[in-house]
This record gives C-alpha cells, sequence and structure tokens, in this order.
C-alpha cells in the first residue's frame, strides 16, 4: 500500500470518529455561535459601517484558544486509555502516516467549520461591496491558525492519557503564541528590553503573522512561519510517540 493510501485510510478512521457521535455536531453548533457572537456583538459589525470582516477575524486567535485544543485534545490520548495506539502502529502503517492521517482529519473538520460560516460572507457583501480578496486571504490566514494551534494539541495529546491534562497544557502552548506578539504585551516589554529584543519575541507570535492575512497580504514568511510550527509540533509527535512505542 502507498502512503498516501495509508494516510487516507487513517484521515476515514479519525473523521467517521468525529461524525458517529454527537461531539462533532455539538462544536460546529458551538463554534457558529461564538463566531457569530463575537462578530456581530462584540465586534460591532454593523456599527462599523465598513464592509469587511474585521470584527470576524479579530476573534479567531482568541476563539481557537479554546475550541482548537478541544479538537485535538483526543487525538492520541484517547488512543492511549483505550490502549488501541499499540493496535493502530501495528498496523501496516508507519508513525508519519498515523500522525499525518489524524492531523489531517481534524484539519480538515476545523476547515468545514469555517467554511460554514459562509453567510457572513454573503452578509458583507449583501451590506456593501467588500474586498474579497481581502477575505479570502483572512480565511487563509484562520485556516493556517488552526492548524498550527491543532498541531501544537497533537504534541501535547501524545504526552499524556488524560485530555483534561492535553487541554490545559495545549492552551497555555497556544496562549503563549498569542501573548509573545500581543500588542498590549509588546508595548510593556518595550518600556524594559530593547526594541530588536522585543521584535524578535514577536516574531514567534501567531498574531504578528495573522495579521498580515487579515490585511488581504498573502507573504511566504507567513506562511513558513505557521508550516514550521506545525512541522516542528508534529515531528514532536513523531518522537514522543516512539517513545512510547519504544517503552
Amino acid at each position: 500500500m502507498s502512503a498516501w493510501t495509508n494516510i487516507k485510510a487513517i484521515m476515514k478512521r479519525e473523521l467517521g470518529g468525529y461524525f458517529s457521535s454527537p461531539i462533532a455536531y455539538v462544536f460546529l453548533v458551538i463554534f457558529l455561535l461564538l463566531t457569530g457572537f463575537f462578530t456581530f456583538t462584540v465586534g460591532n459589525f454593523f456599527e462599523r459601517g465598513e464592509a469587511s470582516l474585521v470584527s470576524f477575524f479579530t476573534w479567531h486567535p482568541w476563539l481557537y484558544l479554546f475550541l482548537v485544543p478541544a479538537v485535538g485534545m483526543r487525538l492520541w490520548s484517547e488512543e492511549r486509555r483505550l490502549h488501541t495506539m499499540e493496535l493502530l502502529l501495528t498496523m501496516p502503517v508507519t508513525t508519519w502516516q498515523a500522525i499525518a492521517g489524524k492531523f489531517l482529519a481534524s484539519w480538515l473538520f476545523l476547515a468545514l467549520a469555517l467554511a460554514l460560516t459562509f453567510p457572513v460572507v454573503i452578509s458583507v457583501n449583501w451590506l456593501g461591496d467588500p474586498d474579497n480578496g481581502v477575505i479570502i486571504a483572512g480565511y487563509v490566514g484562520s485556516l493556517m491558525l488552526a492548524g498550527a494551534y491543532l498541531a501544537v494539541s497533537c504534541m501535547t495529546s501524545a504526552l499524556t492519557r488524560n485530555q483534561v491534562i492535553s487541554f490545559i497544557v495545549s492552551v497555555l502552548i497556544c496562549l503563549f503564541l498569542i501573548l509573545a506578539g500581543f500588542s498590549p504585551v509588546t508595548d510593556l516589554l518595550v518600556r524594559w528590553a530593547n526594541p530588536a529584543v522585543v521584535d524578535v519575541i514577536a516574531a514567534f507570535s501567531v498574531m504578528t503573522h495573522f495579521e498580515g492575512f487579515q490585511r488581504g497580504v498573502l507573504d511566504l514568511r507567513d506562511f513558513v512561519f505557521f508550516l514550521s510550527v506545525m512541522g516542528f509540533a508534529l515531528f514532536t509527535t513523531g518522537v514522543i510517540i516512539r517513545g512510547h512505542r519504544a517503552g
């Protein structure tokens, strides 16, 4: 069997696991309700008087901070708790194929949740004449952001069989990735640290790189950052799982 065939088999297994229970549907409803609430109520969508989705995308780093780890916490913790990880890894698939299959299935699920927000796009086009190129860039950035958080959650899930611990640790790591470039934090750091040092710290923040997508700029450096976070977290996941396997 080819590598891609194995990955697709794992993806199908994982997606089936999501939709075989009400959990996936509950998550989708909560995600859509929260995005609507933060966009129209907290973000003052109508009061802004502009045809853009700034109030929609601004809240994504914070929404994903809790929602994405909720999706990713079960990826490997559940396998370890049910003692099915050993069975999975004795199948004719390599460790990296299993990791890629699980990650891509969960990322596809998050992409579906994001795609279901299309009424917001329809609304802003009906009310005005927005720059749809900027909106598309925002969606691309949002998907990359979700992928980075998910990879971190995948890593923490491999560390423990307790889903709650996995959730808490991934939230803390993702929170660091936000605060490193969050304006109030960087403004505070500038008071006692060299601006060059603050810029280096901010370069490791998802906020710094997500802002470019929000402005409609598809910068290769931003893609490289998010892909690097995913690659590092998934590589670390592989190291952890091989450690369990050896043990």
